[in-house]
């Protein structure tokens, strides 16, 4: 059984479809599950109460962390360290292997330039500082021979859900809406991204793969990395819109968070968007032959995708 803890996001979807040429076994646990392939299992679960995270990963031989938690420095701090003590603890009681499926944020300051899996933890952030903590909590458990675990690594992604991906909502949603599209902080620096049906495929190959365990791993992201404006413009030449576009740049974003809670988050992680910041997957894409999909690629496809809804 391969059980995927936060079902129903971006990337636990991506991953559920991906699965299915490992094992047909396959369980969505989450809060409203829906099924992504024919015979997923659904497992309806409040995965901040450790009574079910037990019960969720009960019998699971592998188990995905993708969950995503509101986007608030006060709700990271109350949820995610008890929710990965118990992921840990769970999966440590039923013999199960944990891919975490992370972020950056606990890489800091001008180590975004290149980050690699040897880049130190180094949050400035609040959120980072949450981050580093769970980080350390699965690693000193992996170094200890307690658990198996992989922490799969990811910059910010575009495709998916609209709703949580900045590039998706300022500049596709923008578009689709009729709008201009928009920039954060800086957009002459260039900034990785990851393409979410690429995060998808190369989280589950890392789970079905014994032998890179107990490591970090970055995953799979076009190395020609964009600045703002050319996102903008592949974004732009795709939709036949216009490639202007109107700059938040730090000092409004600062004023927006005292109406907008999510400006005031963001505010804080204006480090990896105001300098060049790279995510380099060169081990990953060495190991598995694997080469990610390029933005112009993942653009297309995007755009040429039937159906498209502001609210998908």
């Amino acid at each position: 059984m391969q059980t995927i803890l936060g079902a129903g996001g971006s990337i636990s979807t991506e991953l559920a479809k991906s699965l299915k040429y490992f094992t047909d076994q396959i369980r969505l646990a989450g809060r409203n599950p829906k099924k992504v392939n024919d015979g997923d299992q659904l497992f309806p679960a409040d995965l901040t109460d450790r009574d079910q995270v037990f019960n969720a990963v009960n019998g699971s031989d592998i188990v995905y962390l993708t969950i995503g938690l509101e986007y608030s420095t006060k709700v990271w701090q109350q949820l995610w360290p008890p929710l990965m003590q118990n992921v840990i603890d769970a999966c440590i009681a039923n013999k199960a292997k944990l891919v975490f499926f992370d972020n950056v944020y606990a890489v800091g300051g001008d180590f975004v330039s290149r980050i690699t899996e040897d880049s130190p933890i180094s949050p400035t952030s609040r959120k980072g500082e949450i981050r580093a903590q769970i980080d350390l909590m699965l690693l000193e458990q992996m170094n200890a021979g307690t658990i198996q675990a992989i922490i799969a690594r990811a910059p910010d992604f575009y495709g998916g859900n609209i709703e949580k991906s900045m590039v998706m909502t300022v500049i596709y949603k923008n578009f689709l809406e009729g709008k201009k599209a928009q920039w954060l902080f800086n957009s002459k620096v260039k900034h990785s991204y990851i393409y979410v049906p690429d995060a998808g495929k190369a989280t589950a190959l890392l789970g079905n793969t014994p032998a890179v365990y107990n490591q970090i791993w970055n995953l799979p992201t076009d190395r020609n990395s964009l600045n703002g404006e050319q996102m903008i413009n592949l974004f732009a030449k795709e939709m036949g819109k216009s490639d202007n576009y109107q700059l938040i740049p730090a000092w409004m974003v600062r004023i927006l968070g005292l109406f907008i809670p999510f400006m005031k988050e963001l505010y804080e992680m204006r480090y990896q968007f105001d300098r060049a910041y790279f995510f380099d997957s060169t081990k990953f894409e060495n190991y598995f032959n694997f080469k990610p999909t390029s933005y112009a690629d993942g653009i297309k496809e995007i755009v040429s995708k039937s159906g498209d809804k502001v609210n998908q």
